[in-house]
């Protein structure tokens, strides 16, 4: 209790993610057996950390980083805008689909939510929509990315579970595509009320093909990461390297913008995020051993089998639990700490891996804009100056409907497993 207690006060006092679970692990360690225990901690870390595919993450992140210098995010952004700019709220439609474009590039929410925040509200803004509500239409966006393959997150539920990243990788598709779906449903529902503005005149056919053309090379990124690993040409770390490449042969040699001076920028901040990523692991790594060493998952899991033996009763308070601490914790943590809690959980009810991974994983990606400590909430706030509570506010359709999907292919595994089995996973 003492252990929880330490965790909660460190986070609540701003602590950084992973000073709070490794103080809260070594303190744990320490009540088990003093220094003797403690004195496993560097091993845990390392133990932690030497999982292969985790190298996958840092190439993912740096071939975001070299596509989105070579300018191929405004490409994108003109090319839905060509596609859907002429509906009522036509500029808040080009975010949604740009938003999928996009999820091939960086697999991360908040550098989408960063990118469009710099680029797609101001002009949202420009043409008459109101901040909050353009940087709410950013944030609901802002999740498809980590979704759709290839997906930071889906790499590390993949590498701490045991489960197939390809399979999850397939699994993301339909729900990505999806959200997109239901938040251009919710825009269309919401326009005349809000009086959204829409583009005069339709892009030409010409105009549609010339900007198809030049964004051709990002589009094709996700097919090459996804072809690559279901065919069993590559594992998912070597798609990674295999994604900086083709950015690095983009960006040299297509788009001719790439020098020497800012991929050395584009590596550093690549490590920094990575390095970020990697040390809330580690301290996991500690905080989780204690968990498990005192059989703590267990004793949970049997608490909620206890209340209820009706596997979808237990399912909904697997959901409900994630999207309530996805509101105050950093999601990479909880799916460290909560991961070999719940998950074994799913497999007692009867889950599939694939389709448990996908819920956690769409569970956690909802997380990320929810009030109070939402991530992609606070990039949107830090690169507009909007303040949070007018984002969330104008938010609520969309995280409402988002929530209502992640029920219904949680509910509906036939669906959510049709594209995975299609491909023999």
């Amino acid at each position: 209790m003492a252990i929880g207690i330490t965790l909660l006060a460190l986070l609540l006092i701003g602590a950084p993610v992973a000073i709070a679970l490794g103080t809260a692990g070594l303190i744990g360690l320490f009540s088990m057996g003093g220094w003797h225990f403690a004195e496993l901690a560097p091993g845990k870390v390392f133990n932690g950390l030497n999982i292969f595919p985790f190298l996958a993450m840092p190439f993912f992140i740096l071939a975001g980083e070299i596509m989105n210098h070579t300018g191929i995010t405004s490409r994108l952004i003109l090319l839905a805008e060509a596609l859907v700019g002429h509906f009522r709220g036509g500029l808040a439609h080009s975010n949604m689909v740009a938003s999928v474009f996009f999820s091939g590039i960086t697999g991360a929410a908040t550098a989408d939510a960063a990118a469009f925040g710099r680029t797609l509200v101001p002009q949202m803004v420009a043409q008459g929509y109101s901040r909050p509500y353009a940087c709410a239409v950013t944030a609901a966006g802002s999740i498809i990315g980590p979704t759709i393959p290839p997906s930071g997150l889906m790499v590390l539920y993949g590498s701490l579970m045991g489960v197939s990243i390809g399979g999850l990788f397939a699994t993301g598709i339909l729900p990505g595509l999806m959200i997109c779906v239901v938040c251009m449903i919710i825009i269309a529902a919401f326009g005349k009320r809000k009086n959204l503005p829409k583009a005069e005149q339709r892009a030409s056919l010409k105009r549609i093909l010339r900007l198809t053309r030049e964004s051709a090379f990002a589009l094709v990124m996700p097919l090459l990461i996804l072809g690559g690993i279901v065919s069993g040409i590559v594992t998912p770390t070597e798609a990674a390297s295999v994604a900086v490449a083709y950015a690095l042969i983009v960006g040299a040699l297509i788009y001719r913008n790439l020098r020497w001076h800012d991929l050395f920028h584009m590596l550093v901040h690549t490590a920094r995020i990575s390095a970020v990523i990697y040390l809330i692991i580690g301290a996991a790594t500690i905080f989780g051993w204690w968990l498990s060493f005192n059989q703590i998952p267990q004793a949970i899991a049997a608490g909620l089998l206890s209340l209820t033996s009706d596997p979808q009763m237990v399912l909904l308070m697997i959901i409900g639990f994630l999207l309530v601490v996805g509101m105050i914790m950093d999601i990479n943590a909880m799916l460290i700490i909560l991961g070999p809690v719940l998950v074994p959980l799913t497999q007692q009810i009867g889950m599939d891996p694939l389709h448990a991974g996908i819920v956690f994983v769409l569970a956690l990606n909802i997380s990320l804009m929810t009030p109070p400590v939402g991530a992609c909430l606070f990039v949107l706030s830090s690169v507009t100056g909007e303040r949070l509570e007018n984002i969330s506010r104008e938010l609520m359709p969309f995280l409402l409907g988002e929530v209502a999907l992640l029920l219904f292919f949680a509910f509906n595994p036939q669906i959510t497993l049709f594209i995975p089995r299609l491909l023999g996973y």
